[in-house]
């Protein structure tokens, strides 16, 4: 099969465990597109097959590709490449093969990220909730590595509350944990649901929905969840999404949309 579909390469692959990978891809020219933290891109290898109902291809039209949205992990001041959070989906028809390719391994990157989870009309004097499951963490490592460095803060409080099953699935946290030590303006709190009980962890236990308990939440941030100062983004389990913005909206929270575009719930669905 022709490869004239690539475009781009593999160039970090750091294994988190076996069903968690952090890769960063590289475009074979130039860098990636412009983009605001939070966005989306495109990653993509020829199809295997077509599909038996597929309509016959012209030659020219080459190869039909398998595409996949992933949430962009690295910084937008960084441009050289792109870095993924990903999540292997066993029965997938892109996420397998992803895992089987080496470094220099031979991808399609979708030249323009896209997307509208970002921080994009969220006033800089609030106070920020990001809550995420699994690799739904994602888009706030873009927004954390972007805007932590730059002189004027994008956050009064921002509170990072990340759910994973055990301590072996936090791919990102020892420097979340060296970002809350260096900023005072960021809390990390990770949970993990199904750690077992004789590990080392310390940390807390259960679902996310569990910070967010008023009393809780005030006593481990020193933070007030309150709507006129708070906005909360919700990314990872579509269930988690629903319970967690269902709740908020009975405290005086409204989701963020066309109808509503002063809202402050923002939420991006994994699947």
């Amino acid at each position: 099969m022709s490869d004239d579909v690539f475009n781009a390469s593999i160039i970090y692959r750091k294994i988190v465990t076996p069903e968690l990978e952090i890769v960063r891809v590289k475009p074979d020219v130039g860098q990636i597109a412009p983009f605001e933290p939070g966005q989306f891109c495109n990653l993509g290898l020829p199809s295997v097959a077509p599909p038996t109902n597929a309509p016959p291809r012209r030659a020219s039209s080459g190869p039909r590709l398998v595409r996949r949205s992933y949430s962009i992990a690295s910084s937008a001041d960084v441009r050289e490449y792109a870095e993924f959070y990903l999540v292997l989906v066993k029965e997938g028809r892109l996420t397998p093969r992803l895992w089987s390719l080496p470094l220099d391994g031979r991808v399609w990157l979708d030249p323009q990220p896209d997307g509208h989870f970002t921080l994009e009309g969220v006033p800089v004097d609030q106070d920020l909730v990001m809550i995420a499951t699994g690799t739904g963490l994602g888009p706030y490592m873009s927004m954390i590595r972007t805007f932590r460095g730059r002189s004027q803060k994008r956050w009064r409080n921002l509170v990072l509350i990340h759910g994973a099953r055990l301590s072996s699935d936090l791919g990102y946290m020892a420097e979340l944990e060296t970002i809350a030590r260096e900023d005072p303006s960021v809390k990390y709190i990770p949970i993990l649901s199904r750690e077992p009980e004789a590990t080392s962890w310390r940390g807390m236990r259960g679902r996310v929905q569990i910070v967010l308990e008023p009393q809780t939440f005030e006593r481990l941030t020193g933070v007030r969840l309150l709507p006129d100062q708070t906005h909360v983004f919700l990314c990872g389990n579509p269930a988690m999404i629903t319970e967690v913005h269902t709740n908020l909206e009975t405290r005086g929270f409204l989701v963020r949309g066309r109808d509503n575009p002063e809202g402050n719930i923002h939420f991006e669905k994994y699947w």
